[in-house]
């Protein structure tokens, strides 16, 4: 199957290696031309690490152009920060076609977001949206040429949007992603995201050791009893979130990840244990900048906050996380991040946005 990568970051990168690796034709694309000059340099070979050990892999080809990128491809793979969905949306409004997957692993509600830009933009392709509860690989880049993955998921609950079109995107994805599992529509698969939950306690409630030390493992020393009791709550209230508008179990509580006796969680059992002892997430965090305070605080976290006050669900564990993040960082993430509001779906009953979700705008 001719898949598209799009972006040149960790996941993206290990989405290209490892695709290649299964036999997909893969094209790459980023904004970096820099780096894609380098990489063209290279042959298109990337050095992938993983449990098998370390060899060259060689994708089909680097491109400049998101157009050329995209054309004929079955699949879209855009593993990018929330934070860049939009200017990517906008890239591609112009070469999407009937029939394509767009796959957001995860996404933040990217599906609907970026779905609404297309379709602004004046294309009317019948695109399925897809986004997953996290993504697919525990990895790291480990220098611009070498990607290093930890894991790989193995079972990776996903949303569609609109969701008449869940057969045809899920039929694609299982090509490339065996682990993928129906979970509704765009807004369930939003809810699945792991992110917004696992990351802003430990971003926020380690913030002292973050600016004192140099690098600092939010996963291995980072990840206290006091910590996790607060990350148990907060997934408490997305599941009753899922809950309340209708998205029944499996709800894939995080409590899973750190159990490896227990269920089998997104990344497997034992999944925590592999990614601290990898030494991976020892890394040297600036705070307001992170990932994990932009993506998953700024933008998954708002969204979950947002939700549950459009659907008149408590949610004080994540409002005072958010107001946390939010005074940290000199802003305001309830009126300036993802949320219900700016996204122009605040005014919409739960059976109109349903309705939306069914069947597209």
């Amino acid at each position: 199957m001719k898949i598209a990568v799009l972006g040149g970051g960790n996941g993206s990168t290990a989405a290209a290696v490892d695709l290649t690796e299964q036999g997909h034709e893969v094209s790459l694309w980023r904004r970096d031309r820099t780096a894609q000059e380098a990489l063209r340099a290279r042959g298109g070979s990337i050095t992938l690490k993983d449990h098998k050990g370390t060899r060259p892999v060689t994708l089909a080809q680097v491109c400049d152009d998101i157009g050329d990128a995209i054309r004929g491809a079955a699949l879209i793979v855009c593993p990018t920060p929330a934070t860049a969905q939009a200017d990517i949306a906008r890239a591609l409004a112009p070469h999407l076609v009937d029939g394509q997957v767009v796959f957001l692993p995860p996404g933040s509600f990217g599906t609907w977001m970026m779905s609404d830009i297309v379709r602004r933009a004046g294309n009317t392709a019948d695109v399925a949206w897809a986004e997953a509860g996290t993504l697919p690989y525990l990895t790291r880049m480990h220098g611009p040429d070498t990607v290093a993955i930890t894991t790989r998921a193995t079972r990776l609950p996903t949303g569609v949007h609109p969701l008449r079109l869940a057969d045809h995107a899920h039929a694609v994805l299982a090509q490339a992603y065996p682990s993928v599992e129906p979970a509704g529509d765009g807004l369930s698969g939003a809810l699945m995201n792991a992110g917004p939950i696992i990351h802003p306690p430990l971003i926020l409630m380690n913030a002292g050791p973050i600016e004192h030390f140099d690098h600092w493992d939010i996963h291995n020393e980072g990840t206290q009893p006091a910590i996790r009791r607060v990350t148990t709550r907060l997934d408490a209230e997305r599941m009753a979130l899922r809950e309340a508008l209708g998205y029944g179990a499996p709800h894939f509580p995080l409590a899973d990840h750190y159990d490896k006796d227990g269920p089998e969680w997104m990344y497997g059992n034992a999944a925590h244990e592999k990614l601290t002892d990898s030494g991976d997430w020892r890394e040297h965090l600036v705070l307001t900048e992170h990932r994990y305070m932009r993506e998953d605080v700024a933008t998954g976290l708002a969204l979950l906050v947002s939700v549950a006050d459009w659907a008149g669900v408590p949610a004080p564990t994540a409002t005072g996380l958010l107001a946390i993040g939010s005074a940290v960082c000199g802003d305001d993430f309830r009126r300036t991040g993802r949320t219900m509001e700016n996204l122009g779906l605040a005014g919409l009953s739960v059976a109109d946005l349903q309705a939306q979700l069914r069947d597209g705008v």
